[in-house]
């Protein structure tokens, strides 16, 4: 493996794995899951609130609790909102 810093081990140019150091403020284990090493907030930025909630409660179901249905139904309830509100520009 590469170089460490700051929890984050360098495989190679462009790819980043995390190591199991983890804050549950700054680096939520929950949110650093993925294999490509991108964290949850990287994505969900670039989004409205809504949707990226969506992604948000989608991305972190199967991590959080012991059943990801929690989750999955708040990941619904906003992409219902999102689409309550293009339902409504009509």
């Amino acid at each position: 493996m590469g170089v460490e810093a700051d929890g984050q081990a360098i495989i190679n140019p462009g790819y980043v794995q995390m190591t199991e150091k983890f804050d549950p403020v700054n680096k939520p284990k929950h949110y650093c899951m993925s294999p490509s090493g991108i964290e949850c907030i990287q994505i969900t930025e670039h989004m409205s609130f809504t949707l990226g909630n969506v992604i948000k409660y989608t991305w972190r179901a199967d991590e959080k609790h012991d059943s990801p249905l929690e989750d999955l139904k708040k990941a619904r309830w906003y992409l219902d909102r999102e689409i309550a509100k293009y339902d409504s520009e009509k």
